[in-house]
């Protein structure tokens, strides 16, 4: 089957589909617990499959290799919705107000909208202006989600220079964005 898949056999492809698509789901959706989120990424795994199949070298079974990419899909759609979540739970404790900038009520009074947006078009220029790696740093962190460890191998560094890093690019934006605050 994976000779005549890297062959691109569309009938090889779609006995793969039948034979795991429903596994590839259940697998998804209890890493997500969202069934319209997991046929969403299930369908995904299954489209990667299809890009990257020649690169499959047969170290493992196919059906492992397939669960690696379905599992690693789903973590990595997790990691997203996550990052979001944090990247909100940041801007709060910089002083943001996390509703408005968020979750903007349909009732909600203009100026407090304009002031939202406001806030968060303020952080973003902040954050940009972050020396290269805290800029790097703070973003994989913040709205990628990945590890201290998955960072410092980004960055091509230790653990602790990570730290530094965060540290740093928290001190500065909590430095110059407090004031800033004040008058938005």
């Amino acid at each position: 089957m994976v000779a005549q898949l890297q062959q691109g056999s569309e009938a090889a492809f779609r006995t793969l589909v039948e034979r795991y698509q429903n596994r590839v789901y259940r697998t998804v959706l209890a890493l997500l617990r969202s069934a319209e989120e997991a046929e969403d990424v299930a369908q995904e795994v299954f489209v990667e499959v299809y890009q990257t199949i020649g690169r499959f070298r047969g170290d493992a079974a196919l059906s492992t290799w397939l669960y690696r990419l379905a599992t690693s899909r789903a973590l990595k759609h997790r990691r997203r919705a996550r990052a979001k979540k944090r990247f909100a739970y940041f801007t709060s404790l910089l002083g943001f107000d996390n509703h408005v900038l968020h979750h903007p009520p349909d009732h909600a009074h203009p100026q407090a909208q304009l002031e939202g947006t406001q806030q968060l078009r303020l952080l973003l220029d902040h954050i940009a202006r972050l020396p290269d790696q805290q800029q790097v740093a703070f973003t994989l962190r913040h709205e990628q989600e990945l590890s201290y460890e998955e960072i410092a191998a980004v960055l091509q560094t230790t653990v602790p220079a990570v730290e530094s890093l965060l540290f740093r690019a928290r001190q500065t934006l909590r430095k110059h964005l407090q004031p800033s605050l004040l008058h938005v």
